[in-house]
C-alpha cells in the first residue's frame, strides 16, 4: 500500500539543475522533487510521495486530508492508552 501526505511548499530551489522544494508536513519541513509538478509554487499543496511531488491539490482538499490524519492520530493516541 502506498501512501502520499498532502504538504505546503514552503520554498523552491534548484539543486544541481533539479526542481526541489522544501515542504511543510503541519511543522515537519522535508525536501521533495518538483519535477512531476512543474507547474507549483510556494504555498501550493502537494501529495508526495517517496520523495517526489506527484501532484498539486486543493488547499481545502488538503486540509480535510489533514484534519482527518490527525483524527486518526488522536484515536490512535486513545486506544493506546486503553491498553
Amino acid at each position: 500500500m502506498c501512501l502520499g501526505v498532502p504538504g505546503r511548499i514552503v520554498r523552491i530551489v534548484d539543486e544541481q539543475g533539479l526542481r526541489m522544494g522544501d515542504i511543510d508536513f503541519g511543522g515537519v519541513t522535508r525536501r521533495a522533487c518538483l519535477a512531476y509538478v512543474a507547474e507549483a509554487e510556494v504555498n501550493d499543496y502537494v501529495i508526495v510521495h517517496a520523495g517526489f511531488a506527484i501532484s498539486r491539490v486543493d488547499p481545502d482538499e488538503a486540509a480535510r486530508t489533514l484534519e482527518l490524519i490527525e483524527e486518526l492520530e488522536t484515536q490512535a493516541g486513545s486506544e493506546e492508552k486503553d491498553r
